[in-house]
């Protein structure tokens, strides 16, 4: 029998001068054998793949999640974040801590969501400072809140107020808008560049332009409008309702698309002639850009069960707000409308971002 060649290359350039049934046989063995071994070295790779994804997301939750809020112990943002922390934390079986991170006007608590890893452990409550006046109020801004965050889910929205002493002369949308044009100018107190914004919103249109006043919260704000130190105060409805209702101040305007339940008697500047002055405060929660698809599902199905439990509802109207539960495709729409409208009435109103 003459000799028979073999070479190094594959079963298939196995050539003998006689083929017999052994080298046949032996050529097939070794071409299933790397057959088989390419598809078990597939597999594995495939397995490997899948227990990676699946440590990021199968088993998410499995230690303690994080949400930062932007503003003090005590604000209405850093309620928020305790209910709905406990929320989550029923729904999702993991302890939620809850840490401010005051500053900037939210870019600190962003730039320490930023330097920690995007697996979804940390969430930032963000309302519409961080998440969009920002963009327009802020010079050199040191993050891009559409770049650099991923929205979860919306969660609450209130309206503005605008708020005189009971003294006041003002009565009316023509008291106001007739003093505005007056000498010398008519002074309105805030206490963030949001609501000023919202102020512009009315006064552009108008051509009644307020000298802002700025103050460093509501309680102070409030407390200057009711001592008739200053003539106007425009802030959250959440922490001036109960001071209207209870007749320590009067609220003049709303700022709602339909008037607030607890305010029945006072008109909307949408009502009042002033279509695009609507403005409302937000709160919401994102998590790092590159947090993985499936884990921001998880979280976002937990808020929105979260927001659906009546007692979540009930909550949150006590606070003088309403439920706003976007999912994330809804929240990112909203984000950047509401950049927009900012941005507009910046324009509009000659408003200068601060360095």
């Amino acid at each position: 029998m003459k000799n028979i060649k073999f070479t190094q290359t594959s079963a298939t350039d196995i050539i003998t001068s006689d083929r017999t049934t052994t080298d046949r046989t032996t050529a097939r063995t070794l071409m299933r054998r790397r057959a088989l071994g390419a598809c078990v070295a597939c597999a594995l790779m495939t397995m490997s793949g899948f227990a990676s994804v699946q440590a990021q997301t199968g088993n998410f939750p499995n230690k303690p999640l994080k949400i930062l809020v932007p503003f003090t112990a005590g604000s209405g943002s850093d309620v928020y974040a305790r209910f709905f922390g406990k929320k989550l934390s029923e729904i999702l079986g993991q302890p939620v801590i809850v840490e401010n991170k005051p500053g900037a006007g939210g870019a600190v608590s962003v730039q320490a969501l930023k330097a920690e890893p995007a697996d979804g452990y940390t969430i930032l409550l963000g309302s519409n400072s961080p998440m969009a006046v920002n963009v327009v109020s802020v010079k050199n801004l040191s993050y891009d809140p559409v770049v650099d965050l991923r929205p979860v889910a919306g969660m609450t929205r209130s309206m503005a107020v605008f708020m005189v002493s009971n003294s006041s002369p003002l009565k009316t949308i023509k008291d106001l808008e007739t003093r505005g044009r007056q000498q010398p100018p008519l002074n309105a107190g805030t206490y963030s560049p949001g609501y000023q914004l919202a102020a512009a919103q009315f006064t552009s249109q108008a051509k009644t332009p307020f000298q802002n006043i700025v103050y460093k919260g509501l309680s102070q704000t409030l407390t200057d409008v009711m001592g008739n130190q200053i003539d106007l105060a425009v802030v959250d409805s959440t922490g001036s309702v109960s001071t209207a209702t209870s007749g320590k101040a009067r609220a003049l305007l709303v700022t709602g698309d339909t008037r607030h339940p607890e305010l029945p008697d006072v008109p909307t500047l949408k009502e009042s002639g002033y279509p695009e002055a609507v403005h409302y405060s937000w709160t919401s929660f994102w998590v790092a850009a590159k947090t993985p698809d499936a884990i921001v599902n998880v979280l976002a199905e937990a808020m929105q069960k979260a927001l659906a439990q009546p007692d979540s509802k009930v909550f949150i109207e006590k606070t003088g707000a309403e439920v706003m539960p976007f999912g994330p495709d809804a929240l990112r729409k909203f984000q950047l409308a509401e950049i927009e409208r900012f941005r507009k009435a910046a324009q509009d109103s000659g408003f200068k971002p601060e360095d």
